[in-house]
């Protein structure tokens, strides 16, 4: 009798064994689809990089990125956005830039700077103003919804490393701009759908774009559309400025600066 019972026990042992080691797979599998799926959902690639040919690969949480995009700036975008989602450990950026690559330190690569700039920002219209550089001194055209926002343009635009000038001719509209005319307001409509890797990755170079934060160590984390940020700012004035250029990207909801003043 006790000879059966051990041939019964070891069968169902087995089975709890097998159950075990199939598990961890199946739950890692489905954490690995869930950000194939989010990737390709998120607002920046819905947003940003909708024209771009991305395929995104997730293997225990490593990803890997491979395919084409149009700039390099949208390299760092996808890059940025799926390292902020849940369960990704790492990621590897395979993508590759179609057509020639500007120059470092060259016109059009400090065009494409502050173009980049002015599309993360809410308060701005990239989508209506034009950017053209020479020898550093940076030229915008097209339409401004007011005054303010033309100002602001300028403002954002002489904040990027290597401006050296900025010539405003925007023209002013006559009549305010109604809601949803301009690419830049129906993004903003669609603020409340913006998702936390998203938000996170636009903060990121956000920071990094400008010349006055470019250079600091600046941890960001969002939950919800509210933006944390964690690390050291050299003053008062530097944090606070930190602040106001996270408000107004696209998404915040609210900021919480917890940075340390040196």
């Amino acid at each position: 009798m006790k000879a059966r019972k051990a041939m019964y026990c070891v069968p169902l042992m087995a089975v709890v064994f097998a159950l075990l080691v199939i598990s961890v797979p199946l739950r890692a599998s489905e954490t690995d689809d869930r950000i194939e799926s989010t990737a390709g959902k998120s607002y920046v690639f819905k947003t940003y990089l909708k024209g771009d040919d991305i395929n995104v690969q997730s293997r225990d949480g490593v990803v890997t990125l491979t395919g084409t995009v149009a700039e390099e700036m949208n390299r760092a975008l996808a890059q940025g956005t799926v390292a902020s989602l849940p369960g990704v450990k790492s990621v590897d950026n395979r993508l590759e830039t179609k057509g020639v690559r500007a120059a470092a330190n060259s016109d059009a690569w400090l065009s494409a700077k502050v173009k980049a700039t002015l599309l993360f920002h809410r308060n701005v219209s990239a989508y209506q103003t034009e950017v053209s550089a020479e020898n550093g001194t940076v030229t915008l055209r097209g339409k401004a919804s007011s005054q303010a926002q033309k100002e602001l343009t300028t403002e954002y635009a002489k904040d990027v490393e290597d401006v050296k000038r900025v010539v405003n001719r925007m023209t002013v509209a006559k009549t305010p701009v109604k809601p949803g005319e301009t690419m830049g307001e129906k993004i903003d409509d669609a603020a409340e759908s913006v998702d936390d890797a998203s938000i996170t990755a636009l903060v990121k170079m956000t920071l990094l774009y400008h010349r006055s934060t470019s250079a600091l160590d600046t941890r960001v984390e969002t939950n919800d559309g509210t933006v944390t940020l964690s690390g050291k700012a050299k003053n008062a004035s530097e944090k606070a400025l930190v602040t106001k250029f996270v408000k107004d990207v696209h998404g915040v909801k609210s900021v919480v600066n917890n940075m340390a003043v040196e």
